[in-house]
C-alpha cells in the first residue's frame, strides 16, 4: 500500500457524498429548530421547566415590552412557530426571518448586560446567526420545502428574509417604546 493509493481511497467520492450537506443541514435544522420550539413552549406552556404565560408575560412587562402578556406570548408564538418550521425544513426563509426578529428583540432586551456572563445575549445572538444562516442557504434535500415550487434559497431570498425580519423587530421595538 502506497501513500498514493491511501490518499486516492480518502478522497474517493461515494453517492453519500453529494448529500453530505443536505445531511449536514438536516441535523443542524432539527437541532436548532427544536430547542427554538421548546424556548417558545417554555414561555407559553410552561414545558421543560419554562416560567409559562403567566410569570413569562411579568417578565416581558419587567423588561417594558408592555403589555407583558401581548408581547411575551408573540416571542413565544414566533419561537414555536419560527423553531418547528425551521426543523421540518417548511417555508424556510420565513421561519428563519420569524425566529431571526425575535433574537434581534431579545438582543436588544439583553443588551446592557453584555455578551458573556450569566442571562446575557450570548445565546439570542447564536441563534440569530444560525437563523440568518438558514434564510440563505435554505433547508437542503431532506426537508418540506424540498421539490416544492414554493422552495427558495440563494442571496436575494436571504437578504430579503434578513430585511422582513429588521422590519418586524423595529416595529416591535418602536411599539415597546411607544406603548
Amino acid at each position: 500500500m502506497t501513500t498514493k493509493s491511501v490518499l486516492e481511497r480518502a478522497t474517493t467520492n461515494t453517492e453519500l457524498d453529494g448529500v453530505a450537506a443536505d445531511i449536514g443541514l438536516l441535523i443542524i435544522r432539527v437541532a436548532f429548530g427544536g430547542l427554538m420550539a421548546v424556548h417558545g413552549a417554555q414561555k407559553l406552556f410552561g414545558w421543560f421547566k419554562g416560567p409559562g404565560s403567566e410569570a413569562n408575560a411579568a417578565g416581558f412587562d419587567s423588561m417594558g415590552y408592555n403589555p407583558g402578556k401581548v408581547f411575551g406570548n408573540l416571542a413565544g408564538l414566533c419561537e414555536l412557530g419560527g423553531g418547528l418550521l425551521l426543523a421540518l425544513g417548511l417555508l424556510t426563509p420565513l421561519a428563519a426571518a420569524i425566529v431571526l426578529g425575535t433574537m434581534i428583540n431579545a438582543i436588544n432586551a439583553l443588551w446592557s448586560l453584555g455578551l458573556f456572563g450569566e442571562n446575557t445575549y450570548e445565546m439570542p445572538l447564536l441563534f440569530a446567526v444560525v437563523a440568518a444562516g438558514f434564510a440563505f442557504t435554505g433547508p437542503g434535500k431532506f426537508s418540506l420545502d424540498h421539490g416544492r415550487p414554493w422552495a427558495q434559497r440563494g442571496f436575494a431570498v436571504g437578504a430579503a428574509a434578513i430585511v422582513l425580519a429588521v422590519i418586524a423587530a423595529v416595529i416591535t421595538l418602536i411599539l415597546k417604546w411607544v406603548i
